[in-house]
């Protein structure tokens, strides 16, 4: 049996956040039917060394060797299904950034726009938002080198740096003249995955984006500082996860546990009948049983699944908004050692508590609700889903295609969020809400 260690994650698609363990590969030997398909095996591997060797003659210029085997390693996973792929070493390096939610860099969300960088936003008390970085600024120089002709990325890894490191930035900022010269220290900064507020004193909202080392002690300190600020006014939470594209595994374990007293959160199922692992909450309601809507679109992927499958699956919470993406499939991580990178494999399926499969159907929402989109956003308002990429798994049962996934910029204009509010006061009333603890699954 393959032996796993800790590190799961969960993400919407090739390229997203996903499921991920660090693992050791799994030998198998099986007698002579093992040796009769090693023996087609190696006939295989010898036609590829052929077509190699003539590529490198032949070719009508010299291919380099290394992106050879390297884009025939990707073709070979990329034909698994959409989320197995090979990570270069620079690519599994930014993963790990991206899970961690932790780097050194500056602290400022930012866009391309005419070929140069765009702030949307200094994060609060970071080393751009004391520099006076502000929105909306132009950076055109990076060290006094242009950023003309970089991509956004390339911008954002020569922004990023070791923590007490000096940068310059050139900055071009509407109504002034002359360019802002601004040098800065980089520091250690941390993603913010949580976000929160209270609605009126009555309702604490909580916003999830994804799921990364820091969402667990993001969630209990939103919920203890809205419990703290709102007492006994606090007639429940709405936690939304939509467009969240998902994050680690455990992150979203512990999501559902604050919620939750007990009973099984998710269990993961691999392909022999002995590779099943079932995750539980422990005991404790952070929110003390206040009653809970969960938030999702066709955007809410994975991890995002995960938290509203379980808590609707206990009756803990009422699912509003419409079908989420539908991916149902665990990826693993597999460093390969020696700067090579990493592959990324899809190793097991999930089951929420009933023992549901949302690969390629989604989460139903208990109660749908459905935006008024913009005309000139009406053609990509939806999300296609799992079922609409190339090569998924396929489903036990129907396959569901996408759903909406847009998100009204203006909370005036949102009427998932309004539909929760006016639920959660009272002003409006469902079968769904609140939920009934003894229809859900055992536990």
């Amino acid at each position: 049996m393959m032996r796993k260690t800790s590190l799961i994650l969960l993400g919407a698609a090739a390229g997203a956040a996903l499921t991920l363990m660090i693992t050791q590969p799994r030998i198998v030997l099986d007698g002579s039917s093992a040796r009769a398909a090693g023996a087609d095996t190696y006939r295989q591997l010898s036609l590829f060394s052929d077509v190699f060797e003539r590529v490198r003659a032949d070719y009508v210029e010299k291919p380099d060797d290394g992106k050879l085997v390297e884009t025939a390693i990707n073709g070979m996973l990329t034909g698994l299904d959409p989320h197995s792929s090979y990570m270069d070493a620079k690519s599994f390096r930014d993963m790990q950034v991206q899970t961690r939610g932790e780097f050194g860099g500056l602290g400022i969300e930012v866009t391309m726009e005419d070929g140069v960088i765009k702030v949307v936003a200094p994060i609060d008390d970071t080393p751009a938002a004391k520099a006076g970085v502000q929105a909306n600024d132009f950076i055109t120089h990076i060290d006094d080198e242009p950023v003309q002709g970089l991509t956004l990325n390339q911008a954002v890894e020569k922004m990023r740096g070791p923590a007490n490191t000096k940068i310059k930035l050139r900055i071009v900022r509407k109504g002034q003249d002359k360019p802002v010269e601004l040098t800065l220290t980089r520091d250690v900064i941390k993603v913010l995955s949580v976000r929160s507020h209270s609605e009126g004193d009555d309702v604490g909202y909580i916003r999830v984006t994804q799921f990364t080392e820091q969402t667990n002690e993001g969630l209990k300190k939103a919920i203890a500082d809205l419990t703290a600020q709102d007492g006994d006014k606090l007639k429940g939470f709405i936690l939304d996860l939509r467009n969240n594209p998902g994050g680690l595994l455990d992150q979203a374990i512990a999501v559902c546990d604050a919620f939750l007293e007990k009973g099984e959160i998710v269990s993961t199922r691999g392909r022999n009948a002995d590779e099943i692992q079932r995750f539980n909450a422990k005991p404790g309601d952070l929110t003390k049983g206040k009653p809970v809507i969960v938030l999702i679109n066709g955007g809410s992927a994975s991890a995002s699944e995960i938290v509203a499958g379980a808590l609707q699956d206990h009756k803990r919470a009422t699912v509003l908004g419409t079908r989420s993406f539908g991916k149902g499939s665990v990826q693993t991580i597999i460093p390969l050692g020696g700067g090579n990178g990493a592959l990324r494999l899809t190793t097991a399926r999930y089951f929420t508590p009933s023992g549901h499969s949302i690969q390629a159907k989604g989460i139903v929402p208990d109660i749908e609700v459905l935006q008024d989109v913009p005309d000139d956003l009406k053609t990509r308002a939806d999300s296609k889903g799992e079922a609409s990429l190339r090569g998924h798994l396929a489903a036990e049962g129907q396959e569901q295609t996408g759903s909406q996934a847009y998100v009204p910029p203006d909370a005036k204009d949102d009427k998932a969020l309004h539909a929760a509010l006016d639920l959660i006061r009272g002003t409006q009333q469902n079968a769904a809400y609140p939920p009934d603890p003894k229809l859900g699954v055992p536990n």
